[in-house]
């Protein structure tokens, strides 16, 4: 059988990367044009345009597809996409730009030059209106709702042509996979049938059991970790990627995992960001997404398994990739093992509950992680981080880490 599709009409991929001859002429010639200085989250999203991750998308959005998106979950040409891809600037940096004029787009923090792109649009938003639709809420203490308030007044739209993937590919040169090469991996190992788990945070024994549970099913398993920026007191990618290896190293056999790395930026949305990721995934070549507990979530402005439900509410074709849904997952004193709220038929006094931001408060705080929690070989290298650390983190739990529902 053959990989899914990639998302879209064409059923393609659509990288918007410049290479060779074609990149070295662009750049050269935005080098006069007038710049665009964008946000992390707008560079890492123009990378995941380049690599083709977001196809088939051509650049970033205007009024009519950022209005429809919010309301209907699609473009303007009937393509289901669940989140604005949108770029933002300031009132008088918009004035000076003209529509049908071409800018160069620059990171504002480390000044690269990223790519460029034909101006067709500029338009003001409801950021207001984006957030609720989007996030639920307009709670600027929500991280994904502060960026979006934060952006310039006005959004510019047009096509782009990418001419950067930033210090992804050096430093993550182990892991960072772009779609069509986890496609040319999976084909090589004859799997049709790939499910992706999406992490942020260092794998715990909770994870190990969901990627097992879909090994078990599917033909393999990409263990497909963001390494963008997250929110303060998250662990940053290199620990995890080092976490991560010692687990499939040790407990996982050999050929039934992959571990790669993508460049887009948590926006913390919950059940909108649960469809980005499948979208993506897709494009990737991942025929299933493990969508377990809380999935993309933070703090308590969503409920525990709203990932789950939202893909019962999308039209059935909307996308090829299916979400493989999980219940909660714990440790079970009197199962002597790994399972769920499905399998389990213990109370909670026998459950020892697994969550990231648990493992992140208890080596936060130096105190004694219980047997059954994390893998020694993954704990050993936390400790170390925390341990680095000249500064305290504080890890807040929500109520669904400390497993309430």
């Amino acid at each position: 059988m053959p990989l899914v599709n990639p998302h879209g009409k064409e059923k393609k991929l659509k990288p918007l990367l410049l290479a060779g001859q074609e990149l070295q002429e662009e750049r050269e010639k935005a080098q006069s044009l007038p710049k665009i200085r964008v946000t992390s989250r707008e560079t890492s999203d123009c990378i995941m345009l380049g690599i083709g991750a977001f196809t088939p998308l051509e650049g970033f959005m205007g009024s009519d597809d950022w209005k429809t998106v919010c309301e209907e979950f699609k473009t303007t040409d009937g393509v289901f996409w669940p989140i604005p891809i949108t770029l933002s600037t300031g009132k008088e940096e918009a004035l000076a730009l003209k529509e049908g004029q071409q800018a160069a787009i620059v990171d504002e923090e480390s000044g690269d030059l990223m790519g460029s792109m034909t101006l067709r649009e500029k338009y003001a938003i409801d950021k207001e209106y984006e957030c609720q639709q989007i996030f639920r809420t307009t709670d600027t203490n929500h991280p994904g709702v502060a960026k979006v308030m934060a952006q310039g007044e006005v959004n510019l739209a047009g096509p782009v042509r990418v001419f950067s993937e930033s210090y992804y590919p050096e430093r993550y040169k182990e892991v960072y996979l772009r779609p069509a090469e986890t496609r040319r991996i999976f084909e090589e190992k004859g799997w049709s049938t790939v499910a992706a788990l999406q992490l942020r945070n260092p794998m715990h024994r909770s994870h190990e059991y969901l990627a097992k549970i879909a090994i078990e099913v599917c033909d393999g398993v990409l263990i497909h970790q963001l390494v963008g920026k997250l929110k303060p007191g998250d662990i940053p990618a290199e620990g995890r990627v080092r976490a991560i290896n010692a687990l499939v190293e040790n407990y996982f056999v050999k050929g039934t995992c992959i571990q790669a790395a993508y460049p887009m930026e948590m926006r913390y949305a919950g059940p909108r960001e649960a469809l980005l990721h499948a979208l993506f995934r897709q494009n990737y070549g991942c025929s299933h997404l493990i969508i377990g507990r809380d999935h993309a979530g933070v703090g308590e402005y969503y409920g525990p398994f709203d990932s789950q439900i939202i893909f019962e509410q999308i039209p059935k074709d909307a996308l090829e990739l299916k979400p493989l849904k999980i219940d909660w997952t714990f440790y079970c004193q009197k199962c002597d093992g790994l399972a769920s709220s499905r399998t389990c038929p213990h109370g909670n006094a026998e459950r020892l509950l697994l969550s990231g931001t648990m493992l992140r408060k208890m080596l936060s705080e130096g105190q004694q992680v219980p047997d059954h929690f994390s893998r020694p070989e993954v704990l050993a290298i936390l400790r170390e981080y925390y341990a680095s650390l000249e500064e305290k983190v504080e890890v807040k739990l929500h109520k669904y880490a400390q497993g309430e529902s």
